[in-house]
């Protein structure tokens, strides 16, 4: 069967399913969150749009109370997963195409959602589609799981599989070909400043929506401090080719800073709005918490990504070094201070060891260190049959024999027995996932489809 002739032969349908699916803003709303809608209106709809596309083209679905659901085909005993989803990070900042549009130009298609995760799944959707019209047999039952909280900490998923079956093997389209065998394990620790907030200099401090996005905004208002800073923070952001304001309000002044967004598992990729005016304020801010609050941000954070000053950094060859984001920081005087940090960590980190450490480290600049939540690293042996038979399709589609790779962003993989992350990213791209003006080329797009629909035909057969 050649797919990928069958995939071009429908490249229309999936640009136009692509698109509407962008177009629905599905991004985490917990304050209008219900019992009948769990993450907001946006998640449940992508949801039910791709559920009412399975029930049209006559595949069985079944919606899980509305924190995920799945479209099915075939039939055996065995079960193959196909775990994508359709929730999306918050828009941001900085896009020069609509973010909520799904608009063309040069080949590429933009949007949130075009790369994570909506282009990948609408071509594993497309995928399925070809199977079922070609009327190819299976001997498996193949299943596309549809969460809708996976970048929030995998609410959907967790909760689905309490409910319903474990794939016996299955792929995420969530990632990077050739495949992703190693994910590193991701905590989301909380770092606060155990000083008590009284008369500061620093007034506010924020930056940061989500711990798993780079911010690229950060703001902070203060007061009783010298009257050069204006002057000082021109030749700041030349010096640092950033943009950024500062106003002066009777005796404070309010100081913006523009950085770059990233996925927090590539941080080194962004940069961290919320560190660079901490750097900018720091020789400013001399009463106890303010100087501790970004003495810290400075020192733990500025230049090193791994967390080497506070005693968390580890590597190991499967999947690289630990790395530290620091998504979401806050200062408020009434309120406290903390700093959110969502850290990947390598396959082998010994945890409890490196935590243990990093809370007296972290101690000893007026910080306290709790973890939030963990979900610990994944594997699947690179000899093992899944892996190969992936491998084998991919190689056939794009002659690239790359090996394996590891990553520290975390895909719906994990939680299956044995599953991998497959695509749909290809060496040499430019990875856009989580940053403005998101996009995904087109013609990786169908290639990605058909690649698709031979692997579950493989996988089922």
């Amino acid at each position: 069967m050649d797919w990928l002739k069958l995939a071009q032969s429908r490249k229309e349908e999936l640009i136009d399913e692509l698109q509407q699916l962008i177009q629905i803003e599905s991004v985490l709303d917990e304050a209008n969150a219900t019992s009948d809608a769990p993450f907001g209106q946006g998640p449940l709809q992508a949801l039910q749009f791709m559920l009412n596309k399975g029930e049209e083209q006559g595949f069985t679905t079944k919606n899980v109370d509305n924190f995920a659901g799945h479209i099915e085909m075939g039939q055996g005993e065995d079960l193959v997963g196909i775990l994508c989803h359709v929730d999306v990070v918050p828009a941001g900042d900085s896009w020069n195409y609509p973010p909520f549009k799904g608009e063309i130009a040069d080949g590429k298609l933009y949007g949130r959602g075009a790369i994570d995760d909506k282009g990948p799944t609408m071509a594993a959707w497309l995928a399925m589609k070809m199977i079922k019209d070609a009327g190819i047999p299976l001997n498996k039952r193949v299943r596309m799981i549809i969460g809708t909280d996976e970048e929030s900490g995998f609410r959907c998923v967790n909760h689905y599989f309490s409910k319903e079956e474990m794939p016996t093997i299955g792929f995420a389209p969530d990632a990077d070909f050739p495949l992703i065998n190693a994910e590193k394990g991701i905590a989301l620790l909380d770092f606060t400043l155990k000083e008590t907030l009284s008369d500061e200099q620093l007034i506010a401090f924020q930056s940061g929506q989500r711990s798993n996005m780079v911010p690229d905004f950060a703001k902070a208002i203060v007061q009783n401090v010298q009257d050069d800073i204006m002057g000082d923070f021109q030749e700041f952001i030349n010096k640092n080719h950033i943009q950024g304001t500062i106003n002066q309000e009777n005796d404070k002044y309010i100081v913006t800073v523009q950085g770059k967004s990233a996925h927090a598992m590539e941080p080194e990729k962004g940069l961290n709005a919320a560190v660079l005016l901490a750097k900018f304020l720091k020789p400013y801010l001399l009463t106890k918490a303010s100087k501790q609050f970004v003495s810290f941000i400075v020192e733990a954070f500025d230049g090193d990504h791994y967390g080497t000053k506070i005693s968390l950094n580890h590597s190991d060859e499967m999947s690289g070094k630990t790395t530290l984001n620091p998504g979401v920081i806050l200062f408020h005087r009434e309120k406290g201070a903390r700093i959110q940090v969502s850290m990947r960590y390598s396959v082998s980190y010994p945890f409890e060891e490196k935590i243990t450490e990093a809370t007296k480290r972290t101690s000893s600049y007026g910080f306290s260190l709790d973890v939030v939540s963990n979900s610990a690293p994944h594997y699947v042996p690179e000899e093992d049959n899944l892996v190969q038979t992936l491998l084998s399709v991919y190689r056939k589609y794009t002659k690239d024999h790359s090996k394996p790779l590891s990553t520290g962003g975390g895909t719906y993989a994990r939680v299956m027995k044995k599953g991998v992350a497959f695509g749909m990213l290809f060496p040499g791209e430019l990875d856009v996932a989580h940053q403005a003006d998101e996009f995904v080329v087109i013609d990786n797009l169908i290639k990605a489809a058909a690649i698709y629909a031979e692997a579950i035909v493989e996988l089922a057969k």
